[in-house]
């Protein structure tokens, strides 16, 4: 089984950059072990439509991204099935969310979509000031959303070993300039 982590989000505003920082933050602590599997990791920004290519190679894809969510706070996270994405989601309101969630659809609209799951936090500062620093909300939901990823990823046979422990602060302040090495396997 071929699977994508795909970050999403624009590193500029803020919050909203959490999607692109969390897979660098995975990619430079852990290294993926599985025998039969593979794990890619993309840094897909604000590219929408431009990853369709990418996506339909896989077998598994984990979107990482910005959401909002009825009666929810910064911080929160929710994991879901992107076929059954709770009613009380809302996954448009942002500078990139439209278009990544048109992209989605229109794989899916193809019949080409993998098994795709979110990874979503909710967003406290989302503005356009442009810094790379991350709200406390975003930095202590980062634990949660480790441990989402490392089970789900066990659920497919692939094991995380921690090579270096680092900081979603510190990663924020030099993903843009990072080269990914866990990039595309397939």
């Amino acid at each position: 089984m071929n699977i994508l982590i795909l970050g999403i989000g624009n590193i500029l505003f803020q919050d909203e950059g959490i999607g692109a920082h969390f897979i660098h933050y995975l990619d430079e602590k852990y290294e993926f072990e599985a025998k039969e599997s593979t794990v890619s990791i993309v840094d897909g920004g604000t590219l929408a439509q431009r990853l369709i290519p990418e996506i339909v190679k896989y077998d598994e894809v984990i979107v990482i991204d910005c959401i909002d969510a009825d009666n929810s706070k910064p911080g929160d996270v929710y994991f879901f099935d992107y076929h059954k994405a709770p009613s009380f989601i809302n996954w448009q309101g942002s500078a990139h969310e439209v278009e990544m969630l048109q992209t989605l659809n229109m794989i899916d609209m193809n019949k080409d979509l993998p098994q795709t799951n979110v990874l979503g936090v909710i967003p406290k500062r989302v503005a356009d000031d442009t810094t790379f620093e991350l709200s406390k909300e975003i930095i202590d939901a980062v634990k949660l959303m480790e441990e989402v990823i490392i089970k789900h990823l066990q659920k497919l046979d692939i094991e995380m070993k921690i090579k270096r422990e680092v900081t979603i602060e510190e990663i924020a302040q030099i993903s843009f300039k990072r080269d990914i090495i866990n990039g595309p396997k397939i």
